[in-house]
């Protein structure tokens, strides 16, 4: 059974910076792609970034150049840096995992990222 852990959101300044973790429990983590969502009061859940074992990424228009996404295998751990932070980058961020069969999918149980002066 996979679990999924997220760690580092918090409160920061307009420009300020945030780095977000997800750790994976269980086994075959190089058999998921790995990413990050989020969701803000009243809209819907968006991709935010994606990365596949061997490395290629998916990101959202809005956070193309500010967020870079990253996984370290070997500590099967999946990192969001996200740098220039606005208001409008407010939201839960949930860590998801889907097999790359498409077979199983899990989802973290959320961080809260808050952008605000």
């Amino acid at each position: 059974q996979v679990q999924l852990v997220e760690s580092g959101g918090g409160l920061v300044q307009p420009g300020g910076s945030l780095r977000l973790s997800c750790a994976f429990s269980g086994s075959l983590f190089s058999m998921y792609t790995t990413g990050w969502y989020r969701q803000a009061p009243g809209k819907q859940r968006e991709l935010v970034a994606r990365i596949r074992n061997g490395g290629s990424t998916d990101y959202a228009d809005s956070v193309k150049g500010r967020f870079t996404i990253s996984r370290d295998n070997a500590k099967k751990t999946v990192y969001l840096q996200m740098i220039s932070l606005k208001p409008e980058d407010t939201a839960v961020y949930s860590c998801n995992a889907i097999q790359i069969t498409g077979t199983r999918n899990y989802w973290g149980q959320g961080t809260q990222v808050t952008v605000s002066s």
